[in-house]
């Protein structure tokens, strides 16, 4: 019936590709250019301006890998353009579908101002609106040749992903230098048509919206005349004219958009260039801006605000004038777009108090929502945190990239742990880098989940990713789409704007409880070890250094190394980044990491030391220092004491070839082959381990996803698992109050040390685990079969635990393979449990079995170490060690427990005992203890409910103190005031897993 649609739009189609679009720049003329790379690393802007700048001929190749260009660029405006738009043209030798993923430029004026970036799909800098003509031009570019990493699907191994490893090969070739008159009515004759497009494309096919933008474009294209595309694109225009007039539906979706350039602070690229990518696209940004009247452009991240300023102070004020004007919108109100799964929660509260007071001190506002469309999951912590730190929205678009099952909606209440619950919303058009296009705008009408009361969605518009940003194209098709028939209406808004109307349409939206789980990227709780281990040590000694700190200024009136302390943390949070904590990251960003990771923690223990040595003052006892909120083993909590004299012992039995080590809680046999056969609980009798199984068994799994090396496994990696049972040697060590056995296995192309402990009184079994790795494509677990019908495991997050079930009744529970822990993972039955503790493991699995003998019995597996070739050929080659526990008979409160005195370990010094600044009783457990960071000199003291139930105690300080009222995570308020006792005591009263701060007047 409509044969002659395919022909509509295929004359369409090429008549824009091939002769409207590059009629935009039809009049060009070359400019000289001239160059000089730089033998090292980038120079600041100032050095390159005066630089020895030799002639370059256009069309010869430039740039190694990660090596910078400077380019000068001189010409003369020809006389017969006075009074057109003049622009340059300049094309580096991009690819147009990798814009953030390789070359890309930054234009200074010869005083040093910057003007623009220069990218695949912004490829132009604006000369004059309105030439003279005769007048001369110069500029100068700034070019990083960045090497494509990804180059092929499925990603294949490259070395260009480090300066130590990437090829001399000069990667680009420049395609023109040119000076153009830019033609208004072309370029916007080249909107009208694509928009038209791609707008009948999404409707019905035979509706007669469709038939009239056909004919329209039909009616236009014959007015065009091809060999003079400048001279008749107005008389086109106005022949497309009726059709992008016809107004919208009123009950058409509305889709706010909001300017965007997701830029990872770091993953295909290092640190040092995610600097540059900021100042390029915010200088486009900013540039945008100037040229539109209602464009708005939003960004996340105080650290990238931070870099401008310190790297481009020029552009930053660019970015703090457009942020007065409200135009350009600080996002999010974190340091960084973190992970959230793994850090710690002290490690999250910093990343809302360290945000949202830069976004403060340097625009005078905060944000209202937690902006992170691309993080890899969601902490089910996370609502209560949000709602604490002051925030009213929580933002994301990542759990659209699920692999198994659609999440149920787009606009809902998300309740964590706690119970608290935050308005969220994901983009309905299932995307942080929308093009406006057709396709887009259709999907997010389409898709939109709560239609029926609600009829809005969040569109972030621009290249992302690697950066660039949002285009002139884009923001002239919104122009377009603002209410036009057939499509959603867009509009530029802010996200608050947003927010506040679905509020409003949804005064009791759905309800979503629990952890947002990507069911995609499991991988990136185990990929890049040394990463991970790095991030969860210098989290603790930060806290244990505040901690000291705060201590040595309550008790002795020491200085506070607040700057100190606020350097070391921003550099922690930055690589909390979704793609440098997860692993996810070139070679280079994990060398980078894994060396800041050793500065933080040789800092952090220089501040350590030097606040012990006053609180231990000039006595000459052996006093325990312990960081931990547990008294361990007769030491006190947060303070010093003498530590506690045992007599207790380990006796050995040796067994078939093997030991048997028993300490009076346990009794542990391990065999020739280095395993776990039996672990008895002596206090309830029970054995952890089931018969004819054994714990402690490592596995090793060929791991070969279908395409995210680093960031995936896929469920079919247990088809095939080899049980690492042999051994080289296995030797017995004893001291006083400890037994260890020391087991080393070869296999495959790697060797493997595992010293197993176990000490006087403890119930715990220790594993000290040494790897030196080279294997190419596998996932080594370690098993732990148990003699537990447990229906869920607990696994620590944020200030509390979150359950999962352990059946797969469902594809919901069958997708959570790969789940995360941060210390512990505990299993329980009524009456008896297990946990598993780590000193920087995230990730694990859980299987059921069951026999007619033993019924169900529960297998956990620690995830220690990965090797994926992409985007890092050489993942956690060499030297890796671990540190985990089996605590056998445990509660969660042992578990609890377990875990920080793993990851906060005691230190010895001489001196005299130290009383805690303060103690908490009835359950709850303090989380931090530091000064305030406004440097009042007031303390903050942060408790939590760590077990799931109510409680209720006291905080009691070590003396008198003026005043305690309850504050925000961030340290604002008072919320509310608390009444003191004897000027020393607090009455506390926590809901389950409840975080509380409390600020203390001195």
């Amino acid at each position: 019936m409509h044969d002659d649609i395919p022909l509509t739009v295929g004359r369409a189609t090429r008549v824009l590709r091939e002769r409207i679009q590059p009629a935009v720049h039809a009049r060009r003329v070359p400019l000289e250019v001239a160059f000089t790379e730089l033998p090292g690393e980038p120079i600041p802007p100032g050095e390159g301006l005066a630089l020895d700048y030799a002639p370059f001929e256009v069309g010869s190749v430039w740039g190694a890998a990660w090596g910078t260009t400077w380019f000068r660029v001189r010409g003369t405006v020809p006389p017969e353009w006075a009074g057109q738009r003049v622009e340059a043209v300049i094309d580096l030798g991009f690819d147009v579908d990798r814009t953030g993923f390789q070359c890309e430029g930054l234009v200074y004026l010869p005083d040093g101002t910057p003007v623009k970036s220069l990218n695949p799909r912004n490829q132009w800098v604006r000369i004059a609106d309105a030439a003279a003509g005769g007048e001369t031009v110069e500029f100068l570019v700034e070019a990083a040749a960045n090497p494509v990493i990804l180059e092929h699907h499925p990603f294949l191994p490259t070395q260009e992903g480090d300066i130590l490893t990437s090829s001399p090969k000069r990667l680009y070739t420049t395609r023109h230098f040119d000076l153009a008159v830019f033609d208004a009515e072309v370029f916007e004759l080249g909107l009208d048509v694509e928009v038209l497009l791609e707008l009948q494309a999404e409707l019905p096919e035979s509706s007669p919206r469709r038939m009239r933008i056909l004919q329209a474009l039909d009616d236009a294209l014959d007015l065009l005349d091809l060999q003079d595309i400048s001279g008749t694109a107005a008389a086109s225009r106005a022949a497309l004219a009726p059709a992008l007039a016809s107004p919208g539906e009123a009950s058409a979706h509305e889709i706010s958009a909001v300017g965007h350039a997701h830029i990872d602070s770091a993953w295909l690229w290092p640190v040092r260039e995610t600097i540059r990518k900021v100042a390029r696209t915010t200088s486009s940004m900013t540039d945008l801006i100037g040229e539109t009247d209602d464009f708005v452009y939003g960004m996340s991240s105080a650290q990238q605000y931070a870099w401008i300023k310190e790297h481009r102070p020029e552009v930053y004020e660019k970015v703090k004038a457009a942020v007065a004007e409200g135009r350009f919108l600080p996002l999010g109100g974190m340091w960084v777009e973190s992970d959230t799964v793994m850090p710690t929660g002290e490690a999250m509260v910093r990343q809302f108090l360290y945000g949202q007071r830069f976004f403060e001190e340097e625009f005078g506002i905060r944000s209202k929502g937690v902006w992170l469309p691309d993080s890899f999951g969601y902490s089910p912590a996370l609502p209560q945190l949000i709602r604490r730190a002051g925030f009213e929205w929580f933002f994301t678009q990542k759990i659209s990239w699920n692999q198994v099952n659609r999440f149920p909606h787009h606009t809902f209440a998300w309740e964590g742990i706690d119970g608290s619950r935050i308005f969220s919303h994901f983009p309905s058009m299932d995307t942080y880098n929308s093009q406006l296009s057709g396709a887009e705008v259709a999907k997010a009408s389409r898709q939109f989940r709560e239609s029926r009361r609600a009829n809005g969605s969040i569109a972030p518009v621009g290249w992302g990713d690697g950066g660039g940003g949002t285009t002139r194209e884009m923001t002239g098709k919104a122009k377009r789409l603002a209410d036009l028939e057939g499509s959603a209406k867009v509009r530029w808004e802010h996200p608050d704007a947003f927010f506040d109307r679905a509020k409003q349409q949804l005064p009791q939206p759905p309800v979503w409880v629990g952890e947002l789980y990507l069911e995609l990227h499991r991988a990136t709780l185990t990929s890049q070890h040394k990463t991970k281990q790095g991030n969860r040590r210098t989290e603790h000694l930060l806290i244990e250094a505040e901690l000291w700190a705060a201590s040595a200024a309550f008790w002795t009136g020491a200085e506070y190394p607040y700057d100190e302390l606020d350097a070391l943390w921003k550099q922690v949070l930055l690589q909390q980044f979704h793609d440098i904590l997860p692993g996810s990251s070139i070679a280079w960003v994990h060398r980078e990491a894994v060396e800041q990771y050793e500065r933080v923690a040789s800092e952090a223990e220089v501040l350590i030391q030097r606040s012990l040595a006053p609180l231990a003052g000039d006595g000459t006892e052996t006093v325990v220092f312990n960081a931990s909120p547990y008294g361990q083993r007769g030491l006190i909590p947060l303070g010093a004491s003498v530590p506690r004299q045992d007599a207790d012992a380990v006796t050995v039995e040796e067994s078939g070839g093997g030991y048997i080590l028993d300490n009076g809680r346990v009794r542990v046999t391990i065999t020739a082959e280095g395993l776990i056969t039996s672990a008895i609980d002596h206090r309830t009798g029970r054995e952890a381990i089931p018969a004819g199984t054994e714990a402690n068994l490592l596995q090793l799994h060929q791991d070969f996803p279908n395409m995210w090396d680093a960031w995936d496994v896929d469920r079919f990696y247990r088809n095939r698992v080899d049980d690492l049972r042999a051994v080289e040697s296995l030797t017995l060590e004893q001291e006083p109050g400890a037994v260890t056995v020391a087991v080393t296995r070869a296999f495959s192309r790697s060797r493997l040390t595992q010293r197993i402990t176990v000490r006087a009184g403890s119930p715990a079994v220790e594993f000290a685990q040494s790897t030196d790795w080279h294997e190419t494509e596998k996932f080594l677990k370690v098993a732990f079969p148990l003699d537990i019908q447990a229906e869920h495991t607990a696994a620590e997050t944020q200030f509390g635990y979150t359950k999962r079930v352990t059946h797969t009744n469902t594809s919901w529970e069958a997708a959570k393979f790969e789940t995360s822990m941060h210390r512990f993972v505990h299993v329980e039955e009524p009456g008896f449990g297990v946990a598993l503790t780590t000193d920087s493991t995230y990730g694990y699995d859980v299987t059921r079995d069951s026999t007619p003998e033993q019924g169900v019995t529960t297998t956990v597996r620690l995830s220690l170490l990965r090797a994926p070739r992409f985007p890092d050929p050489e993942t956690d080659q060499g030297e890796q060690t671990h540190r985990y526990a089996f605590v056998i008979g445990a509660g969660i409160e042992d578990a609890t427990a377990a875990g920080l005195a793993m990851n906060l370990p005691v230190r010895e010094a001489t001196g005299s005992p130290v009383a805690p600044v303060a103690q908490v009783s009835g359950g709850i457990l303090v989380s931090a203890v530091k000064l305030a960071a406004d440097r009042s000199g007031d303390l903050i003291v942060r408790v939590y409910e760590p077990y799931g139930r109510r409680a209720s105690g006291s905080l009691v300080f070590g003396r008198a103190v003026s005043a305690v009222s309850t504050v925000s995570l961030i340290e604002d308020g008072p919320l509310e005031g608390l009444s003191l006792v004897d000027g020393r005591e607090v009455a506390l009263s926590l809901t389950p897993f409840e975080v509380r701060t409390l600020r203390v007047s001195l």
